[in-house]
């Protein structure tokens, strides 16, 4: 396997730098290029109703008080021109009225007005109408409420209407003026509108244009190198450990490359390892695979080739004894019972090495066992021993397992024939099993009244050929606690010795919960004890 660094293609703009900086650097350029979009847009706003409110404010009122000033200088000299021909001093009304409009429209006037020349004109036709009134209408009202039936010469009347000419050309002046100030309002107006449309289209294309800047950015700079990273580290999670991690973009997305490529060699350097270590693992799973076959080999040989001399053995030392007994003296005789009881406890011992040695390797067999059978079938193998002894076995309600049948059984018949070898003297031998349900697996217990065990041994006895007392005081090859703690290890349980019990021997040991009964408890109630006579 190849172990390649990530191929960086030749550099780029983008390569220059961390996609951070530069997306804070797009995020600052684009947070400006809004600011002054933003400002330019509220100038233009600014502007805009300005020249609006000057058009209403301003210019239209001022044309409206003008046509008003002209109306009421017409209303005066209609007044007058009506009250010389009828000498009815009703039709003087529209003078005096006229004269209140049109110092109304002036105060306003002078109030919006701010041209020097706009107000050089009203000044202008404010003059020429107080001479009108001085020099013609006030003298012309005057004769005529003194003198009814006078006559207005017609060069004085001539002489009105020259100067009331003059007064209604000069407000006309005045009237052109504000209103070619309105109509350059109004073109104003429009102009700052057509302005500020353009302004807005452009900020709405060039966010549009930034927009697709930022979606193109975004797929060269980094969506497309992360794109390409992550079918890269696919390929290479697919199993192809030799393809090579291309990054290019951003200096973050290269590291983050390198950082995966060099996971990527960690990964191929620990497969290899991995693949050495499995063929070690082959190698001697084979090995095991010949030695068990040997010791197969060995258990079948133990089984019939070595047990085949010591029945001679033991049968002529026998035959000896009854043909040549009369012929021998006590020692002789004592010699031939020991060559015969060696020959039976080899036998014995090679049968337990066998038994110990096939434990979860002949059968392999797991089903569901009732412990109950299990138990009556191990009491019925120690039937005789129990009658001998006199000794009672009782025992909570058991539940059902998944395991070896034959090894459960001969896990009880181990722990109670061992309560029944280590009795005490003064008492009859009891045993007492109980179950109990801790979290996902039974906790089994079993209980004696003999001689005990010392706690300072509670690992001990569980090695095999361990003896804690002599071949005459109690016998046996010490295989059964370490038969008895492989088929519970077998099973996925523990053993051990309790060393609190102050009284005899209490062996604890634990076997899983079978799925079947996995939801079943210990009763609250324990029934009767059942004991177990001799019979």
């Amino acid at each position: 396997m190849s172990r390649q660094r990530v191929g960086i293609e030749e550099p780029s703009i983008w390569s220059r730098y961390s996609a951070r900086r530069w997306t804070n650097f797009f995020f600052v350029v684009l947070g400006l290029f809004v600011l002054l979009a933003g400002l330019t847009g509220a100038l233009v706003l600014r502007d805009s109703s300005h020249t609006v409110e000057r058009l209403a404010d301003v210019n239209s009122p001022a044309y409206v008080h003008s046509q008003n000033l002209m109306n009421g200088l017409v209303n005066q000299e209609t007044g007058v021109r009506g009250f010389q021909v009828s000498r009815d001093e009703g039709f003087l009304q529209p003078y005096l009225d006229g004269q209140r409009t049109e110092a109304a429209a002036v105060a306003a006037l002078r109030e919006l007005i701010t041209d020097k020349d706009a107000l050089a004109n009203l000044d202008q036709a404010e003059q020429l109408a107080r001479l009108w009134r001085q020099e013609y209408a006030e003298p012309v009202i005057a004769n005529l409420k003194a003198v009814p039936d006078a006559k207005v010469s017609e060069q004085e009347s001539n002489r009105g209407k020259q100067q009331f000419d003059d007064v209604r050309n000069s407000v006309s002046r005045l009237q052109g003026r504000l209103a070619a100030d309105r109509t350059q309002a109004r073109n104003d107006v429009r102009t700052t509108d057509r302005w500020r449309n353009a302004i807005f289209a452009a900020i709405l294309l060039s966010l549009l244009v930034v927009g697709v800047f930022t979606a193109v950015w975004l797929r060269i700079t980094i969506l497309r190198p992360l794109t390409r990273l992550r079918e890269s580290t696919r390929e290479v999670a697919g199993g192809n450990y030799e393809a090579q991690l291309a990054v290019r973009g951003p200096t973050d997305l290269v590291e983050l490359g390198n950082d995966v490529d060099s996971m990527r060699n960690r990964i191929i350097a620990e497969l290899e390892t991995s693949v050495a270590a499995h063929q070690r693992v082959a190698e001697q799973a084979a090995e095991l695979a010949r030695s068990n076959a040997e010791l197969e080999q060995f258990a079948y040989v133990a089984s019939h080739d070595l047990q085949e001399p010591l029945r001679k053995v033991a049968s002529f030392c026998q035959m000896l004894e009854r043909r040549y007994g009369d012929q021998l003296d006590d020692r002789g005789r004592q010699y031939i019972d020991f060559a015969v009881d060696g020959a039976k406890r080899m036998q014995v011992l090679i049968n337990d090495l066998l038994t110990f040695s096939r434990v979860g390797r002949v059968n392999d067999l797991v089903e569901p066992v009732d412990l109950e059978r299990s138990l009556a079938k191990a009491l019925a193998n120690l039937s005789g021993r129990l009658e001998d002894t006199g000794g009672t076995v009782e025992h909570e309600p058991l539940p059902t397992v998944n395991g070896d049948p034959t090894l459960l059984s001969m896990l009880f018949q181990n722990l109670v024939g061992n309560a029944l070898k280590f009795r005490a003297a003064d008492r009859v031998p009891h045993v007492s099993i109980g179950v109990r349900q801790a979290g996902a697996e039974w906790e089994f217990s079993v209980r004696d009244n003999g001689i005990g065990v010392d706690p300072q041994f509670g690992e001990k006895i569980f090695v095999i050929f361990q003896r804690l007392h002599n071949r005459e005081q109690y016998g046996g090859t010490g295989i059964g606690l370490a038969l008895c703690k492989k088929i519970v290890e077998y099973h996925g349980g523990r053993i051990w010795l309790d060393p609190d019990n102050d009284q005899g021997a209490r062996f604890v040991f634990t076997l899983p919960l079978a799925a079947e009964h996995g939801a079943e408890a210990v009763p609250d109630e324990v029934p009767t004890a059942q004991g177990v006579a001799a019979q």
